[in-house]
């Protein structure tokens, strides 16, 4: 790791931004987090300290920093040159928009050195997409995180086909430095792998609702009380081979059921109308107003990934 000592930078200070900069900071790296907006810069900054603060108090805090340790390695920086001086490793995370990404990878190019790694936070846009013909291509990859990463540490690694297999291992290093668990696809698909697979469980949820098999509500606690409490900790292929004498086994038992099960799911849904309109009504709680309930349930939501998280990492010492 002593080739990746340096600044951290990262581009855009929404809420993956300030995430990114937590999670970087909680490693000992130095932070400077960029944006043109100078005021959502400081508002940024201010953000990230309380969140620092509650951390502290509910004993969730990562890394060996302290808080105030780690606040003080973020700055803020609504300068690009200055920005990048230093800046081994570049975590963009604009909204989701490929003209928008392009142009700030345009940039980057013309200033970055030659050492610096170029990544994207994007959820579904492709490397190919979003460095094609750019200098330092083989220095670009696509980091793509979980939302929140600070307490969800998973992060997809795809390259662009000019990728360097350095600059693969040299991110896969530094996650794994940070307390990430980064995962490595070996070349370009849409939606990477945790949306594909995401997609599909959400497509056959939408079909299961639309056909008034199951509630919204119960569809979800679904997952919730059953699917999700052991993918927490097992995926679905170890699971399978869990659940049988090994994965072979399974396949034995159960390959044909779960063929005519397959063959039955539906077209690919439109997901528009009625079907939205029933799900978004289910959804909201009868609280005057939308805006808190999302926070409130926000909230509570990273509360528990985070005494998940803890819980996970005691799980793997025994």
């Amino acid at each position: 790791m002593a080739e990746l000592k340096g600044n951290i930078m990262i581009i855009g200070s929404g809420l993956i931004g300030r995430s990114w900069a937590m999670v970087f900071a909680s490693g000992g790296f130095p932070v400077k987090l960029y944006d043109v907006v100078k005021e959502q810069v400081a508002s940024a900054l201010e953000d990230i300290r309380k969140q620092m603060g509650e951390l502290k108090k509910a004993d969730m805090l990562r890394g060996t920093l302290s808080a105030e340790d780690q606040m003080a390695l973020i700055s803020g920086c609504s300068d690009l040159k200055s920005a990048l001086e230093g800046a081994i490793f570049i975590q963009e995370c604009v909204p989701e928009n490929l003209e928008l990404k392009r142009k700030i990878f345009a940039e980057l190019d013309l200033h970055v050195s030659d050492a610096a790694i170029i990544s994207s936070s994007t959820s579904a846009l492709s490397p190919s997409k979003m460095f094609n013909g750019l200098k330092h291509v083989r220095n670009c990859i696509v980091a793509h995180p979980v939302n929140p990463p600070y307490y969800v540490p998973l992060v997809e690694l795809v390259p662009h086909p000019e990728t360097e297999a350095s600059t693969v291992e040299r991110t896969y290093d530094l996650m794994k430095k940070i307390g990430q668990c980064p995962v490595k696809l070996t070349k370009e698909i849409e939606g990477f792998v945790l949306n594909r697979l995401q997609f599909a469980v959400f497509g056959e949820a939408w079909r299961l609702v639309q056909d008034d098999v199951i509630s919204p509500q119960d569809l979800d606690l679904v997952m919730s009380e059953g699917l999700g409490m052991r993918y927490a900790f097992l995926g679905p292929l170890e699971t399978t081979h869990l659940n049988a004498e090994g994965f072979k086994s399974y396949l034995e038992r159960y390959g044909e059921g779960i063929k005519r099960v397959l063959a039955t799911f539906g077209p690919l849904p439109e997901f528009t109308g009625e079907g939205a309109e029933k799900i978004e009504q289910a959804l909201w709680e009868d609280k005057p107003n939308q805006k808190d309930q999302l926070k409130a349930r926000r909230e509570w939501r990273d509360t528990c990934l985070s005494h998940l998280a803890k819980l996970k990492n005691q799980m793997k010492k025994h």
